[in-house]
């Protein structure tokens, strides 16, 4: 059974104003001091945010258990500090970001201007381990035109500098400034697929490796597929259940490499414009449809996504949680709606973001 794991980027913020707090340099010391040799939670880009990686799981159980337990860690260390931590994708209040200290980071932001300081938005990437690079990209080629309504499933980010978006990822958005992000195109194999990225690289307009932001990559680190289209979920819930839908794609996508069966070939435009769409509608309108890239309900295309990866889901005992999961989503919202009922029930962005550090450490 392939392993599973998540990266969460949570956002640091006042537990009273529920503003964004640049507190991510002084919980990661105090995470030092109690375990010096801890390797859970790391920096990020800017100062008002903290990531975590769970470890590698087969089981979802697990998974779940490990994301909750990390979270509410997360939000001992920061109330040391008189912050706490909240899963939103994007900071409902306005925020200045402040950079962390780092000499890529102010490559970046000197780099990048604006985009780097407008980029203070919080993701989920799910790694899936691959036996090979040459399995990886047969797997990327044949997941690609699925990954948007991964991003549907995850939408948390409707609030931007104080105001709706009108989008349910603006998260994703804010993210598609990045020169190396959103889809690419076919590999084909692992030659190629690192030949492009050392040409990427060869330009000078990113760093290194580490900057190539496609919607899924093979890992620098890990013998994994990372998929990273995500926002960070409200619920641990959906965090487990876009982690479910993740390793049944990849697992469905193996299958068909090994069978020889072709991958879709949409063009990157097109795909693109299912990115768009599923961070603009979320489940709450059409999503295009991975197949055909034509307009379909949201509710079809998530019964398409299972019926798609139901042997894999089966296989591991995930098919019914994933079909439980889906079904909750469609009934009663995503991170996006329930942020946006909350702002309909109070009329207070401030109390959005009460409720959203409440649901954050729930089950």
């Amino acid at each position: 059974m392939r392993t599973v794991g998540v990266e969460e980027e949570l956002l640091l913020v006042d537990p009273e104003s529920g503003e964004p707090k640049a507190s991510a340099a002084a919980v990661l010391a105090r995470a030092a001091l109690a375990d010096p040799g801890q390797d859970v939670f790391e920096k990020e880009l800017y100062g008002q945010m903290l990531e975590f990686a769970t470890r590698p799981q087969s089981e979802m159980a697990d998974l779940g258990e490990e994301i909750v337990r990390c979270r509410k860690e997360a939000a001992r260390l920061a109330a040391d500090l008189g912050c706490t931590v909240a899963a939103l994708a994007s900071s409902p209040l306005p925020v200045s970001p402040s950079f962390s200290a780092n000499p890529r980071y102010r490559w970046m932001a000197e780099q990048y201007g604006i985009t780097t300081r407008d980029q203070l938005v919080c993701g989920c990437h799910v790694h899936v381990s691959v036996e090979s690079d040459e399995e990886g990209v047969g797997i990327l080629d044949r997941v690609r035109t699925w990954l948007p309504v991964l991003t549907a499933v995850s939408a948390n980010s409707p609030f931007w500098q104080g105001r709706d978006s009108e989008y349910a990822s603006y998260r994703s958005r804010v993210w598609a400034r990045w020169p190396s992000a959103g889809p690419a195109e076919l590999f084909r194999s692992a030659e190629r697929y690192h030949r492009l990225v050392a040409d990427m690289v060869a330009t000078g307009v990113i760093l290194d490796e580490g900057m190539v932001y496609f919607d899924a990559r093979l890992a620098q680190r890990y013998p994994t597929v990372e998929i990273r289209v995500a926002d960070v979920c409200l619920r641990a819930g959906t965090a487990v259940l876009v982690a479910a839908l993740a390793r049944a794609l990849v697992e469905t996508a193996a299958r068909e490499w090994r069978d020889g069966r072709e991958p879709v070939d949409h063009g990157v435009g097109p795909t693109r414009m299912a990115g768009w769409r599923a961070a603009r509608s979320g489940l709450r309108g059409d999503l295009l449809d991975p197949v055909t890239l034509r307009p379909r309900p949201a509710e079809e295309v998530l019964t398409a996504l299972l019926d798609h990866t139901r042997d894999a889901l089966a296989d591991t005992g995930d098919l019914e949680l994933a079909e439980e999961g889906v079904h909750r989503l469609l009934r009663d919202g995503n991170g996006a709606d329930e942020q946006r009922h909350l702002y309909a029930d109070t009329g207070s962005l401030r109390d959005v973001v009460t409720g959203c550090v409440q649901r954050t450490q729930a089950a």
